[in-house]
């Protein structure tokens, strides 16, 4: 039996697993600055499309009544969504390197909350007014076609719908719910080692 045995250094290969504040910093401006991507992203992308709706409306001039209550619809969705969207981002900005750390955690489980919210309640309306934008823009041009035209229109816009609804929607949330979980959690530890020195 070796009685040479060093326990610091045993202590401190243990401890290897636990959270360092600084890592966990450079983690949180690593998930601000995807995060901000992301909203840029999403803001061109949706004020593109909706200029672009805009301007069919104009240059085509539909004449249904359907057609423009689904292009207003379509817009509306959109508009909402970016505007929540960008709330939500406001509460990223309120995180500082400066904040202690109980401030930092009630920060991001503010920003969880308001993740959930977009994901669920923000998001099913987007959903649900863009759908039903979409259908009825779609309703005058599929008048235009046979009906088995029609029909496949119709289809192959729903199953898009669906698979972005049922597969991308929650596999987007489940991955950015996953990053944020895995932050709070090691700020939970880092607050109840702090607290365990004091």
């Amino acid at each position: 039996m070796n009685s040479n045995i060093n326990f610091n250094e045993l202590w401190a290969k243990q401890k290897t697993g636990e959270p360092n504040k600084e890592d966990l910093l450079s983690k949180i401006n690593k998930f601000k600055k995807s995060n901000l991507k992301r909203l840029i992203i999403t803001n061109l992308l949706l004020i593109i499309t909706s200029l672009f709706i805009i301007f069919i409306w104009v240059y085509y001039q539909p004449q249904m009544i359907t057609t423009k209550i689904g292009i207003i619809l379509t817009i509306l969705a959109m508009v909402i969504f970016v505007i929540a969207y960008n709330q939500s981002f406001a509460l990223f900005r309120k995180t500082t390197n400066t904040q202690s750390n109980s401030e930092y955690l009630k920060n991001l489980i503010a920003i969880k909350a308001k993740q959930q919210y977009m994901q669920t309640t923000m998001l099913n309306l987007y959903f649900v007014l863009l759908s039903t934008g979409i259908g009825l823009y779609m309703y005058e041009y599929t008048q235009l076609m046979t009906a088995f035209w029609g029909i496949f229109v119709y289809g192959i816009t729903s199953i898009w719908i669906l698979f972005n609804w049922f597969y991308l929607r929650p596999k987007q949330i489940k991955k950015q719910q996953s990053k944020l979980d895995e932050i709070i959690g090691k700020f939970e530890m880092l607050n109840e080692q702090l607290n365990e020195k004091e």
